[in-house]
């Protein structure tokens, strides 16, 4: 007598397939796509989603990924509030560079082309993390640098709020970030950090050479050791009632600020 396979309880999540990361919505998946990964596995949403997202389905059927269409609970349960937008990819976990690579890069950097680095001090919400490296991909960010501790992981939600972001701007990882910022500060890197407290205004700084922008915790800010490793501190000018902006805002305006001096 042939076995029935044991059925998923109802509003189970589905599992992900082993050593694999769930990759969610178009921008995200097409990204993938783009840097010449192939994830192994697509499902695609039953139904006019399907016909929607034929070409995405089709590039990555070429490359080798498995499809398979399934319910739209599957996908929601998946997601648990993600927005998938009827796609989601199982690919590799993304990983950080490492420290290495960060100082190979800058030791080797082209005169005519000075750095921008993003510094993310704290940023531990994931939310946070992938509308910064948003902001970064599109002022041209050269990469972003966050502590071991203290830091947000590359997951598939920072993925899905990156929208291609965090497979494009390299983000390295440092052991120790005001050691790190020493040694970037003798590669003639200039330091500035962000702080209310601030006497000089963002529009004030000069961001035209080689520049590292130091972003912190929305709260607390910058760590001691992390203020006190910057050369200098900016605020941005605030008009209203509010004392502050959310981290990912302040970084585009910030970021902005750089590429239009640069920008000459």
């Amino acid at each position: 007598m042939k076995q029935k396979r044991p059925r998923r309880a109802a509003g189970a999540t589905p599992a992900i397939p082993g050593g694999l990361e769930a990759v969610f919505g178009v921008h995200a998946v097409r990204a993938l796509l783009e840097r010449g990964e192939t994830p192994r596995e697509l499902w695609v949403q039953e139904g006019a989603a399907g016909s929607r997202l034929a070409e995405l389905v089709e590039t990555a059927r070429r490359g080798g990924a498995r499809v398979q269409g399934r319910p739209r609970d599957d996908l929601d349960r998946l997601a648990q509030g993600a927005s998938h937008q009827g796609i989601v990819a199982f690919a590799r976990p993304l990983a950080f560079e490492s420290e290495a690579a960060l100082w190979f890069r800058l030791e080797a950097w082209p005169l005519e082309a000075p750095p921008l680095l993003l510094v993310l001090d704290g940023i531990t919400d994931v939310h946070n993390f992938g509308a910064c490296l948003r902001s970064a991909d599109a002022a041209g960010v050269h990469g972003v640098i966050v502590p071991k501790d203290k830091a947000a992981p590359l997951n598939a939600t920072v993925r899905k709020v990156a929208c291609g972001a965090a497979e494009s701007v390299p983000v390295y990882q440092v052991t120790n970030l005001a050691r790190a910022m020493a040694k970037l500060k003798a590669l003639g890197v200039w330091i500035t950090g962000t702080a209310g407290e601030a006497e000089t205004l963002l529009f004030d700084a000069d961001f035209t050479g080689p520049t590292a922008l130091v972003m912190g915790a929305e709260g607390k800010g910058m760590r001691r050791l992390t203020r006190e490793a910057c050369d200098g501190l900016v605020k941005l000018p605030m008009a209203g009632s509010v004392s502050s902006l959310n981290v990912s805002v302040a970084t585009g305006i910030c970021l902005f600020e750089a590429v239009r001096q640069r920008r000459g």
